[in-house]
């Protein structure tokens, strides 16, 4: 691609540098936060050669696939000639990555921007998951066809690399949750590192009798903690005398934030965090077994659709750091596999050259887990094979709700990866490859009988 040319184009249908807030990037699509919605050109950005479509919102989302947002963001950020940074509340920010400007307070308030907020702290974190979660996995096997290594110093060292992003997940958390609510980095890893003070055993807090622990409220804590820190600072700041202010402005957020944190935050989010994995695990999954399991496979799809499936990460990110996997991963990542059954049927019913086109070149890499092209150049379009393909998920989670019912954890060590990637981080990794069959043999079955029409093809025109 000339991401160059990309960027310039794309430059032109959003309005130009001056209708552009802020723009960063997530594993395979450009994120614009614009001014005025209504100076962007979405057919014209859809018709750019390179981009597989767009999801509007206060946040427009253009979907390139893997390998390429963050090629092109760089080069939008060369050609947008927004500067690499910018003072926003007296401290030097990084405009590519975070929000120059913290947008308007109905976007703080709504559901979209939330799970915007949640994508751009978690999202530059996947990389560190994918690294680790594949060390532990060639640990694992080495334990298993070398089980003398194991008393290598060289191999201790390896396999501690593994758990390194365990270790620092909830310091970088806060790091870029203070990054994203426009406060100060550094005070936000302080938010990350507070919450798991070894010394927080056996403190109670005042009259609600509840005694906390490290790491009580998890990565949830730490997320609105770091919020509660960025507030505070804003408000001391603006009474605060400039020359008072490298003294006084973080000392009074550490000490109101933390005191925040200890009575209120993290006894609220421990206990989000239970309900949460009580409905989505304990419920939906073990207890909802077959029925449970497809339902969270088959509504997947949507949610990733909508570009708003980040909402789920740091309910991920605490179940690896609490149990060393998150069995809710895998069971949402066989969404893909519908789709590419649903891609292989329509491949071979369909006379059209050029659908044919689209999916050869699409499929290989929904293999890999990454569906957005098929999603966005066939399902969607055609409408009746999205709902095909979702319902062919379902049928392989439904196998994964019946593993799970049965007391059989499969879950990922890391975040990022799916489909036939995700394999190699899964223990029991023949019950996950049971489901993407499923899923690919129900999708192309459904879509088969049901899901595809040649007249359809009225709706690509």
């Amino acid at each position: 691609m000339n991401y160059e040319q990309m960027a310039k184009q794309i430059l032109q249908y959003s309005g130009g540098a001056k209708n552009i807030l802020s723009f960063t990037n997530c594993m395979t699509r450009l994120r614009l936060d614009v001014a005025d919605q209504s100076a962007v050109d979405i057919n014209a950005l859809k018709n750019i050669d390179g981009v597989i479509g767009v999801v509007e919102g206060e946040q427009f989302q253009i979907i390139l696939g893997p390998g390429h947002a963050q090629r092109l963001r760089d080069a939008f950020a060369t050609v947008s000639g927004i500067v690499a940074s910018a003072e926003v509340n007296g401290d030097v920010r990084n405009v590519a990555g975070e929000t120059k400007a913290r947008i308007k307070a109905k976007q703080q308030t709504s559901v979209h921007a939330a799970f915007r907020h949640i994508g751009n702290i978690f999202i530059p974190i996947i990389p560190g998951f994918i690294a680790c979660g594949l060390i532990t996995a060639v640990v694992n096997v080495c334990k298993t066809l070398f089980p003398g290594v194991v008393s290598n110093p060289w191999f201790v060292l390896f396999a501690a690399m593994g758990g390194t992003i365990g270790g620092a997940l909830h310091l970088v958390t806060g790091y870029n949750a203070a990054k994203e609510f426009g406060g100060s980095p550094i005070l936000g890893l302080l938010t990350g590192a507070i919450n798991y003070l070894p010394v927080l055993s056996g403190v109670v807090v005042p009259v609600l009798g509840i005694a906390l622990a490290p790491s009580y409220g998890g990565i949830i804590g730490v997320v609105f903690t770091a919020y509660i820190y960025t507030l505070i600072e804003k408000a001391v700041r603006k009474v605060i005398p400039a020359a008072l202010d490298l003294f006084l402005v973080s000392f009074i957020t550490v000490i109101l934030g933390s005191i925040a944190a200890f009575i209120v935050i993290m006894p609220v989010s421990a206990l989000l965090m239970k309900g949460i994995t009580f409905v989505l695990i304990d419920f939906a999954l073990k207890q909802g077994g077959i029925i449970g399991g497809f339902l969270l496979s088959s509504l997947f799809l949507p949610l990733v659709m909508l570009g708003i499936h980040q909402g789920l990460t740091p309910v991920h990110a605490q179940l690896i750091a609490e149990h060393g996997y998150t069995e809710l991963l895998p069971i949402l990542a066989l969404a893909g596999a519908g789709q590419v059954g649903m891609a292989i049927a329509i491949y071979f019913k369909t006379k059209d050259k050029k659908l044919k086109g689209i999916i050869s070149s699409a499929l290989p890499i929904g293999f890999l887990g990454i569906g957005e092209p098929l999603i966005y150049g066939v399902s969607l379009p055609l409408f009746t094979p999205f709902i095909t393909a979702c319902a062919g998920a379902g049928f392989g989670g439904a196998l994964l709700g019946f593993a799970a019912s049965t007391g059989a954890e499969v879950g990922a060590k890391a975040l990022g990866v799916s489909g036939l990637l995700m394999l190699p981080l899964i223990d029991k990794w023949y019950w996950y490859l049971g489901g993407l069959i499923v899923s690919y043999i129900a999708g192309f079955i459904l879509t088969w009988f049901f899901g595809y029409k040649e007249d359809m093809l009225e709706r690509l025109k």
